[in-house]
Formats: C-alpha cells, sequence, structure tokens
C-alpha cells in the first residue's frame, strides 16, 4: 500500500516540484494551495505525512496543525517556511508539528525527513481503525478504554488515561506541560499549574516503576515524551 502525502503550500512551483518529487520516490500525493482547503482535506482524508507551508491564505500553517492535532491526529506533519526564526520553529513544534524545514532546502533532506516520518509511525502507532495504539509491550485500546503491558491489565483514571493516550500517539515527539495540559485538561483549565507533573508521576508509578522500564522521558525545562529507546 503506497505512503499517502498532503501538501500544503500556496506556492504553486514549489508546490508542483515537490509533487513530482514524491511521486518519482513512489509516493500518492495530493496538493491545496490554501489553509482552509489543506484542513478540509486532511480533516477528511487519511495521510501518512503532511507537508505544511506556515505562510498561507484563508487559513495559516500554524492554525491548520493545530486543528489537525486538536482532533487527535496522529499523523505526522513537517512545516516548511522562508523563515529562519527560533520564534517561528517554537511556535511550529508547539502547535504540533513533528518537524520543520526552513527554505530553501534540499529536496534530499525532504525526502530523508519522510522516511523517518514514515517509519516512526508505522513502527508507532495506530492500528487502521485508529483505537490501538502500541509501543512495545504496551497497548492501550481507545475504544474499549483498556491498557495492557506484557498482557496484564494496568487501572488508570480517566485523565491517567487520556493523558498516556496522548504521549502514546506522540511517540518520540517531545510535548511542553502547556501542550499537554491543553489538550488533556481543556484550553480553558484553570487548575493547578503542575497538574501536568503530578500526572506523569501517576503514569509512571503505575508503569515505569511498577514493571522496571524507563519508558516516559522528562525533557528538562521542556516537558516529557514517551519513547521506549534507551
Amino acid at each position: 500500500m503506497s505512503v499517502r502525502i498532503l501538501i500544503v503550500e500556496d506556492e504553486v512551483k514549489i508546490s508542483r516540484f515537490l509533487q513530482l518529487e514524491l511521486e518519482h520516490e513512489g509516493y500518492e500525493v495530493e496538493t491545496a494551495f490554501d489553509g482552509r482547503k489543506g484542513l478540509e482535506k486532511a480533516q477528511n482524508k487519511e495521510f501518512d505525512v503532511i507537508i505544511l507551508d506556515i505562510m498561507l491564505p484563508q487559513l495559516s500553517g500554524m492554525e491548520v496543525c493545530r486543528r489537525v492535532r486538536h482532533e487527535n491526529k496522529s499523523v505526522p506533519i513537517i512545516m516548511l517556511t522562508a523563515k529562519d526564526d527560533v520564534s517561528d520553529k517554537v511556535m511550529g513544534l508547539d502547535s504540533g508539528a513533528d518537524d520543520y524545514m526552513t527554505k530553501p532546502f534540499a529536496i534530499e533532506e525532504l525526502l530523508a525527513r519522510i522516511r523517518v516520518a514514515v517509519k516512526r509511525r508505522s513502527n508507532g502507532v495506530a492500528d487502521s481503525n485508529r483505537n490501538t495504539i502500541k509501543l512495545g509491550d504496551l497497548i492501550l485500546d481507545k475504544e474499549r478504554y483498556i491498557v495492557t503491558f506484557k498482557q496484564q491489565n494496568i487501572d488508570l483514571t480517566k485523565k491517567e488515561f487520556d493523558l498516556l493516550a496522548y504521549l502514546m500517539e506522540n511517540k518520540n515527539i517531545v510535548l511542553t506541560r502547556d501542550k499537554i495540559v491543553e489538550h488533556v485538561w481543556g484550553y480553558d483549565y484553570m487548575g493547578e499549574t503542575n497538574v501536568t507533573d503530578v500526572y506523569i508521576r501517576y503514569l509512571r508509578s503505575k508503569l515505569d516503576q511498577k514493571y522496571g522500564i524507563d519508558l516516559i522521558k522528562t525533557i528538562r525545562g521542556v516537558g516529557y515524551k514517551i519513547s521506549d529507546e534507551k
């Protein structure tokens, strides 16, 4: 089954160049030339990778990325921009992007990053119905609300389950504390500011400490990620 890629880029020449190169590599490609159309395609079809420009008409790339992520999509997103500004990079990653490239870039580098994204997703996460997420021996069933490790059930509260699901949907991706709160507790959460740290401790006590593993990593000064890599 071919890998499907969505290119959301308003510069027609760049979009066409990327499309031809990716199709030459054997990918199935669709394009959109504004943010609103790109979001519509991302919401209505399944893609393996989205290549998303930041500066778009109708709807910015940041907003498209944020809305796609808000709907729990685990599709890898690679953002493109003409700006070489750290703040843009941070904003893009905070919006939920997995990777970031500044124009002009070498097509070989983009192809390499696409291969990494596709491999990460195929190793990482949801099956075809997007209900079961796997990370090594850890399996989370979103439909039945069940989590197991080596076939042993793990009893989690709803928030613990939601937090673990969010981490697993974004395997190997660093998630900021603010982004975790926004996704798990909602935009209007006004409770304790350390709620993420508290619930991470809860999860670790039920997973890492109980089974002697090291899945949930602390990224000092940033946030957390889940990974089975040493």
